[in-house]
C-alpha cells in the first residue's frame, strides 16, 4: 500500500459530546492519546500520504503530522472534516478514518481501494455485516467540491455517500475492529480488554 495513490485523513474535530467536550483524540488509552493509535495504523497502510483534521489544539495535533481544519463555520459534523481533508489531498484517492478507532482493520485501505477500481467507483464506504460504517470511507480527492456543497447545506456523510452513489463493501469479517470509543467506560474497557 505504501504505492498506492492514497491519502489517509484521520478525522479529529468531533465534538465529543459524551466525554464532556474534551477532545477525544488526545485522551490517553494506554498512555497514549487516541491519535497516536490512529495514527499508527494510518501509516501502516500510507505510510507517506496522512493527514489529522482537527478543529481544536491543533497545535497538539501538529506534533504528529500534517494537520488541517475544516472552513465551514460552526461543528458542522464529519461531511465538513471530509470535505477538508478531500480539497487538502494530493494524490487520486482519499480514505477517511475516524479518531475514535484505535485498531482499525489493517487491510481496510488495499481493501476499500481494490473495491473501488473493481467496481469502477467514485466512493466506496464499509459494511460491518449489521451497519455501514460512513466514517470508514474511500473516496475520489475531485469529490471535494461537492462534499463542501453538501456540507454547508447540513448533510451527513450517510445521506451524502447515497447522493453520490458510493458503493458498500463487505467487512463483515472485520467486525470487531471498527469499535469505537466514545465515553470514559469505552476507554476503560478497552484498556482493561487489550492488556489481558
Amino acid at each position: 500500500m505504501a504505492a498506492a495513490p492514497l491519502t489517509i485523513a484521520i478525522l479529529a474535530g468531533g465534538a465529543a459530546t459524551r466525554l464532556g467536550g474534551r477532545d477525544k483524540g488526545l485522551e490517553a488509552l494506554l498512555g497514549r492519546p487516541l491519535v497516536a493509535w490512529s495514527l499508527e495504523a494510518a501509516q501502516a497502510m500510507a505510510p507517506e500520504s496522512v493527514l489529522i483534521v482537527a478543529n481544536r489544539h491543533l497545535d497538539d495535533y501538529a506534533g504528529y503530522g500534517r494537520t488541517v481544519t475544516d472552513d465551514i463555520p460552526g461543528h458542522s459534523g464529519p461531511l465538513a472534516g471530509i470535505a477538508v481533508a478531500l480539497a487538502s489531498c494530493a494524490t487520486p484517492w482519499l480514505m477517511t478514518l475516524p479518531v475514535d478507532c484505535p485498531e482499525p482493520p489493517v487491510d481496510l485501505a488495499a481493501r476499500l481501494l481494490a473495491g473501488a477500481i473493481e467496481g469502477m467507483a467514485t466512493a466506496v464506504v464499509a459494511h460491518d455485516g449489521e451497519r455501514r460504517q460512513p466514517l470508514f470511507a474511500l473516496y475520489r480527492s475531485d469529490l471535494a467540491s461537492a462534499a463542501s456543497l453538501a456540507a454547508i447545506r447540513g448533510q451527513g456523510p450517510w445521506g451524502w455517500q447515497d447522493a453520490i452513489g458510493a458503493r458498500e463493501l463487505d467487512f463483515a469479517d472485520r467486525r470487531a475492529q471498527f469499535r469505537n470509543l466514545n465515553t470514559p467506560e469505552d476507554f476503560i474497557a478497552y484498556a482493561a480488554e487489550r492488556s489481558r
